[in-house]
C-alpha cells in the first residue's frame, strides 16, 4: 500500500510533501480540484486519499471511497469539522490528522492581523505605495493595558495569550476544558462565554468547530461586547454567523475584524477570482468596511508549518501501515 491521492493542492503542498517523501517513497498524485461527491471516484487505485480543509468528506463521498478501496483518510490540517467521522468508523476507514503542525505560526499571523488592523497598515501601505504620506484617518489604539480574550486554548490559544501578555494586555480566557493550572502560572483566568464577549477589548478565536460553538459569534453575543472592541478569527469560519458580524459593523456595535477564515470560504478561498463577479453578497459586503481585514486562510503557511504537515502526514501512513499506535486518529466522542 504506497498510493496516495492528495486532493486540493498548491504549488506549496507539492514542494513539501515530494521533498518529505524522498524518506518514505509512497507513491504521489496531486489533484488541483477539491474531493467531493464528484470527483471522488478519482479516487480508484489509489491506497489512501489525503484532503485539506475545504475538501467534502461526508458520508456519500465515503461510501465511494470504501468502494474504490481507499484504506486510509489522511488530514493535513487539524481540523476535521470537514469528515463525517461516524460514517468513516463504520466503513473502517480510519482518519488521521496533524493536530499541531505549528501553533506558532498560526499564533503569529493572528497577532499580525490584530496589529494591521488596529493600526490601520494596509491602509498606510497603499497611501505610500502612491507616494501619499498623509496620515489623516489612521489613528490607532495602544494595546498595553487593554484585555485580550483568547477563546480556545489549546496550542494554539496558548501561543496567541503569550503574545498579547507580551504587549501588555490582561488575558482572559474560555475552553471547556480548562488548565487552570496553566493559566494560573502565566497569570491568565479562566471566564464563562458571557464573559469573555462582555469584557474583551480583543477577542480571539483559537479552537475547533464544534455543534457547541457553531456561530457562537452571533447577535446575542455581539451585543455583549464593547462597541470598540475587535474579533480576530484564524480558526473556522463558521465560529461566526457572518450576517450578524455586518450587522454589527454596519450599525457601528464592533470596532472591526479581522479574519483569515469565513464560512462559506470553499467556494472562494485558494483561488484567485480577481475577475470574478462575487455572487456571495455577505463575503461582498463584509470586503468593504474599512475595519475588516480578511486573509486567504493563510495562517498556516509558513515554511516551518509546511514541513511539518507533511512529515506528521506521512508520518501517520507510515504507522498505519506498520500496525503502530495510531496517536493521531480522530474519532468519534
Amino acid at each position: 500500500m504506497n498510493k496516495i491521492a492528495f486532493y486540493d493542492t498548491r504549488s506549496y503542498d507539492k514542494e513539501s510533501f515530494l521533498k518529505e517523501n524522498e524518506r518514505t517513497g509512497f507513491e504521489i498524485d496531486f489533484f488541483d480540484f477539491k474531493l467531493t461527491e464528484k470527483t471522488a471516484m478519482t479516487a480508484k487505485g489509489f491506497d489512501a486519499v489525503c484532503v485539506f480543509v475545504n475538501d467534502t468528506v461526508n458520508a456519500k463521498v465515503i461510501s465511494i471511497l470504501k468502494e474504490c478501496g481507499i484504506k486510509i483518510i489522511l488530514l493535513r490540517c487539524a481540523g476535521f469539522n470537514n469528515v463525517d467521522l461516524v460514517a468513516a468508523q463504520n466503513a473502517g476507514i480510519p482518519v488521521l490528522r496533524v493536530p499541531a503542525y505549528s501553533p506558532h505560526a498560526v499564533a503569529e499571523h493572528a497577532a499580525a492581523l490584530l496589529l494591521s488592523l488596529t493600526r490601520h497598515i494596509p491602509q498606510a501601505y497603499l497611501r505610500t505605495k502612491t507616494v501619499n504620506f498623509n496620515i489623516e484617518g489612521l489613528t490607532g489604539r495602544d494595546l498595553y493595558g487593554l484585555t485580550a480574550g483568547v477563546f480556545g486554548t489549546g496550542k494554539i490559544g496558548r501561543c496567541m495569550a503569550d503574545i498579547l501578555s507580551g504587549f501588555g494586555m490582561k488575558v482572559i480566557c474560555y475552553d471547556p476544558f480548562e488548565d487552570k493550572e496553566w493559566a494560573k502560572q502565566k497569570g491568565y483566568s479562566y471566564v464563562g462565554v458571557e464573559q469573555i464577549f462582555r469584557e474583551s477589548d480583543v477577542l480571539s478565536f483559537h479552537c475547533p468547530l464544534t455543534d457547541d460553538n457553531h456561530h457562537i459569534v452571533n447577535h446575542d453575543n455581539i451585543k455583549l461586547m464593547k462597541s470598540d472592541a475587535v474579533i480576530i478569527n484564524t480558526s473556522r469560519g463558521a465560529l461566526i454567523d457572518t450576517k450578524a458580524l455586518v450587522h454589527a459593523l454596519k450599525h457601528k456595535h464592533l470596532g472591526g475584524a479581522a479574519l483569515d477564515v469565513y464560512e462559506e470560504e470553499s467556494a472562494f478561498f485558494f483561488k484567485d477570482c480577481s475577475a470574478e463577479i462575487i455572487a456571495d453578497d455577505v463575503l461582498a459586503r463584509l470586503l468593504t468596511f474599512p475595519n475588516v481585514l480578511v486573509t486567504g486562510h493563510q495562517a498556516f503557511l509558513t515554511t516551518t508549518a509546511l514541513s511539518n504537515i507533511a512529515e506528521v502526514t506521512l508520518k501517520n501512513l507510515n504507522d498505519f501501515l506498520k500496525g503502530e499506535n495510531l496517536t493521531n486518529q480522530v474519532l468519534k466522542k
